[in-house]
């Protein structure tokens, strides 16, 4: 056989192979929803990973993001994915822990110190035994993605020290964890839909509200917040979230497409997200907000008061996350 011939031969096999493969995919387009704005770094992961999943599929898999509440606030967007009357839901751990309890541990607070300790726990063993939990409520995690490091805004006065937080009206989410926490700091927790919260901050139903530098960016609560106290007082991850009645109708070339490809939307939107975070705080004093941290014995002092919700907390989570998690840690810390 001549080169040419030989040439022709192995292109035919490849497209022959190719077609094989693509003829494992059908077309279709699944729904996201999201409770961000489409250039949050959400957007940029949805965007990576629906480039990988048409590669992947010849064109015939596509991932449509649906932005700022399109399709419902986040517990709607979870219930919706739970039915199968949407795809996928991008949603914060916290609204989930209503369904799977143990995800409760991620709203502790002080939990990580920093982004790498996240990772390493959540991309790895640990992060798989939540993962496991879910098929049992209607749902699949693909990727963990991450809204980040939060922190709270308030219009009343900065936040220097424990004291100073007696007497806000501080929203949280609607997660017991969260308001259990607020309380304990001494602030009047009010539980509020994020879609609301703007309206709330406004009209001065609430005085604060905590959330990622992004969020707050995005959603504009600079516009009605003064303070901005860098308390990172708990992480928060993001859970790329599949309805299981339309998974279970997948095949599994499909299936493995759509979690490939969320892990690498997953490793976009993070690395874009941890690089917007100082410049949202410089875009926060050019609105106006006046920023501080809290001083580290004022912290030291913080955490004390924070860790009775730990205890509380233990009962409704479990000892088995809890201590999965913490022991998980440890390792990481060196230990």
């Amino acid at each position: 056989m001549t080169s040419f011939k030989r040439l022709t031969a192995a292109a035919a096999i490849a497209l022959l192979a190719a077609g094989a493969a693509h003829a494992q995919f059908q077309d279709r387009t699944f729904r996201m929803s999201n409770g961000v704005g489409k250039d949050h770094p959400m957007g940029h992961g949805t965007t990576k990973m629906n480039a990988c999943t048409l590669e992947k599929s010849g064109g015939k898999m596509k991932v449509q993001g649906y932005w700022d509440f399109q399709l419902g606030n986040d517990l709607q967007g979870l219930q919706a994915t739970r039915s199968g009357t949407v795809d996928m839901v991008n949603t914060s751990t916290a609204p989930v822990a209503g369904v799977v309890a143990e995800l409760g541990v991620f709203d502790l607070p002080f939990l990580f110190n920093n982004e790498k300790e996240a990772d390493q726990l959540l991309d790895g063993k640990v992060g798989d035994w939540f993962n496991a939990k879910m098929p049992a409520v209607g749902l699949i995690n693909l990727a963990w993605w991450e809204n980040g490091f939060r922190h709270m805004t308030n219009s009343k006065r900065p936040v220097n020290r424990l004291e100073d937080f007696s007497g806000i009206k501080m929203r949280v989410m609607q997660n017991k964890i969260y308001i259990d926490t607020f309380n304990t700091l001494g602030t009047n927790a009010v539980p509020l839909a994020f879609s609301e919260v703007y309206s709330a901050l406004e009209t001065k139903t609430v005085d604060a509200q905590e959330n990622p530098f992004l969020n707050i960016q995005n959603m504009k609560f600079y516009e009605v917040q003064k303070y901005l106290t860098l308390t990172k007082h708990s992480y928060s991850p993001n859970m790329l979230l599949f309805s299981k009645k339309v998974w279970d109708g997948l095949s599994t070339q499909e299936q493995a497409v759509l979690k490939e490809c969320a892990a690498q939307g997953r490793d976009v939107q993070r690395k874009i997200n941890r690089e917007q975070s100082d410049a949202s705080v410089a875009f926060f004093k050019s609105n106006g907000m006046l920023v501080n941290e809290i001083p580290a014995t004022e912290m030291t002092r913080i955490r004390e008061r924070t860790k009775v919700i730990y205890e509380q907390a233990a009962k409704t989570i479990g000892a088995e996350p809890t201590n999965l998690v913490f022991n998980e840690l440890k390792r990481i810390r060196g230990h």
